[in-house]
């Protein structure tokens, strides 16, 4: 049986722009391509998951707006169960804008969950029932903190996507077994990635990785710590990448992968993914998923 996952958070469309540099101030460039995407961190994950072959669920606010379709016709393509936290909204989704220079490298403007009214969410039992993990990356947290205690009680593994500290990530910790974070990911009183990893370990989080983009992983795990090497390729588009590491994750460490093992595969699935632009269009040249080169 496929190992089933839930991920919980943040649903936006993305906008991605191909540029040859990006723009000075006050100044207007003309793109050299464009793309619309469905993005967010647990989107990105849930889609990652769906496509190495996972059941996948994406708890999200998508609500009812003529450009909640785009959500929508995403999931059902992907073959992912959407459960909407904002069913009745009339909110457009968040728009992220992506900018993407000839050198790969990415500049993004994003509201995320940001202004957005969210009714109170409970967690469906029933479908936590068999999930093997359960992924939150901090949007909706009201959400990602209901379903994380849920599922912990569920005995169900959580995995926290830290791009960065959001009031009411401590809370949320409780319930965390294994935390992802960027090196963005500040708890407060810590200024060292050292301090970062004793907050976390304090919290109860039996599993911590440091990403640092094409930089070695850090990791820390009861079964040993150290650094995981990021294959090197060429370099095209990084959008999305930490979000494809951490479905990917997901997807290898629910299929009985260890922690480190899953960090190493998940680190080839992502630098796989920098060699195209966007975020969908690896998943399109690897229709299959056995097709992504081995380390």
């Amino acid at each position: 049986m496929k190992a089933k996952g839930i991920f919980v958070g943040l649903s936006t469309i993305d906008i991605i722009y191909t540029v040859a540099e990006h723009p000075a101030p006050n100044k207007k460039i003309a793109a050299e391509s464009q793309q619309i995407i469905v993005g967010g961190p647990a989107t990105n994950a849930a889609i990652t998951f769906a496509f190495l072959g996972g059941r996948t669920t994406l708890v999200a606010p998508v609500g009812r707006h003529s450009l909640a379709n785009v959500v929508r016709e995403e999931c059902s393509h992907s073959g992912i169960e959407l459960i909407d936290l904002a069913p009745d909204s009339q909110d457009p989704p968040p728009m992220s804008s992506v900018w993407v220079d000839s050198e790969g490298q990415r500049s993004v403007i994003s509201a995320n969950a940001a202004g957005r009214i969210i009714p109170a969410a409970v967690a469906d039992h029933e479908r936590l029932a068999g999930a093997s993990i359960l992924m939150v990356d901090g949007h909706a947290m009201q959400a990602c903190k209901t379903w994380a205690e849920a599922a912990r009680s569920a005995g169900t593994l959580v995995v926290l996507d830290g791009g960065s500290w959001k009031p009411g990530t401590d809370a949320m910790l409780r319930n965390v077994d294994v935390a992802i974070c960027s090196a963005d990911f500040l708890p407060p009183g810590c200024a060292t990635e050292d301090e970062v990893i004793d907050c976390l370990l304090a919290s109860g989080v039996h599993s911590i990785a440091i990403t640092h983009g094409a930089s070695p992983i850090r990791f820390v795990s009861d079964s040993g710590s150290g650094f995981i090497d990021v294959p090197r390729v060429e370099c095209v588009d990084t959008t999305g990448a930490g979000d494809i590491f951490h479905g990917a994750f997901c997807f290898h460490r629910a299929n009985g992968c260890t922690v480190q093992d899953a960090l190493q595969r998940a680190a080839i699935v992502a630098s796989e993914s920098c060699r195209y632009r966007g975020t969908r269009q690896w998943m399109q040249e690897h229709s299959e998923a056995s097709s992504i080169p081995p380390d």
